[in-house]
């Protein structure tokens, strides 16, 4: 979906800050009551790597044809990057999001210039907005503000952060010693060792039996039963990590790879796992299998990262790690 697609969803909206009471109060819960028994063990895991069943021929047709992929040894962070850990980095570097920057008029000639402001893509309930789209592009929505004027990170510290365009992401990658992980690396780490399985910690669906996952329970968008514990985003490491030692490979938030969904175009962005909105009777793509588009010079608040190491030698590759403990 393009730029100019979500400011006319947004348009024929009524604009949602007006949904909900000009932004001075969001209806989104903040969680904090959940956060203390949240402890994950947080580090750089570090695979050896090896040969893999990539893909899946039994969903969606974007994810075939089953094939043998390798990796080589790499590390991957236990968690996907918080507010906290985000918030380290722009302290130190000064960085200013996709979001937080008015779009160049220039690469939006056909968007009049009035309307290229900073923002991102939030996602509200129908039942709140009174809209049939429930994704409306809000102004003022970035990562310290997720979901737009008059809401705040303050008790999300350990949230994962969201409205993070992919050079987002990599910037913080790269200031921490890594990079984003390609997508083979992702579904490999996601897998761990379960070739063949639906889901990461077997073929069980997220619904059934403990829970497994930050996703959406009952029928989207309209009722979300939260029997997980989490209406939006958790704070990392709420639920049992995979095989590997990782957490929220499942659900929670979408995350950026290195990969691309259309090779064709270079805005063309990959994104993997799913998130709090993830449900059985729509997506679906909490699967290690399943890719999503999306475009890389965009945010949404549901999208996150997690960083890879390649190089050990990276003497200060775990300082976002360890930035805020």
């Amino acid at each position: 979906m393009s730029l100019n697609d979500w400011r006319s969803i947004s348009i024929a909206a009524g604009v949602i800050c007006a949904a909900l009471s000009g932004c001075s109060k969001v209806d989104v819960p903040a969680d904090t009551e959940s956060a203390a028994t949240c402890t994950p063990d947080r580090a750089r895991i570090v695979l050896d790597g090896g040969t893999f069943q990539m893909g899946s021929a039994d969903m969606y047709p974007e994810e075939r044809p089953v094939r043998d992929e390798t990796v080589t040894a790499f590390g991957i962070s236990s968690t996907e990057v918080t507010n906290r850990e985000f918030a380290a980095f722009v302290a130190e570097t000064g960085y200013l999001t996709t979001a937080e920057r008015a779009p160049d008029p220039a690469l939006h000639p056909d968007i009049a210039p009035d309307q290229l402001v900073a923002g991102s893509a939030v996602f509200v309930s129908p039942i709140v907005s009174g809209s049939r789209q429930w994704w409306q592009f809000v102004p003022g929505a970035n990562w310290r503000a997720p979901e737009g004027p008059g809401s705040a990170i303050t008790e999300r510290q350990d949230h994962p952060v969201v409205h993070v365009s992919y050079a987002d992401a990599l910037a913080y990658a790269y200031w921490a010693g890594g990079d984003l992980p390609t997508e083979a690396e992702w579904e490999f780490a996601a897998r761990a060792g379960l070739d063949g399985a639906r889901f990461e910690w077997g073929d069980e669906p997220p619904e059934q039996g403990a829970v497994k996952a930050n996703t959406w329970q009952g029928m989207f968008p309209l009722e979300n039963t939260s029997t997980d514990g989490h209406a939006g985003t958790a704070p990392v490491g709420c639920y049992n990590p995979n095989a590997y030692g990782l957490y929220d490979m499942t659900g929670n938030v979408w995350e950026w790879t290195h990969g691309q969904f259309n090779t064709a175009d270079l805005n063309s962005g990959l994104i993997k796992g799913g998130s709090y909105l993830c449900a059985d009777n729509f997506c679906r793509r909490y699967r290690p299998a399943a890719r999503q588009p999306q475009e890389r010079d965009f945010s949404t608040s549901h999208i996150g990262f997690r960083v890879v190491f390649r190089n050990q030698d990276h003497a200060n590759s775990a300082r976002a790690l360890d930035a805020a403990e």
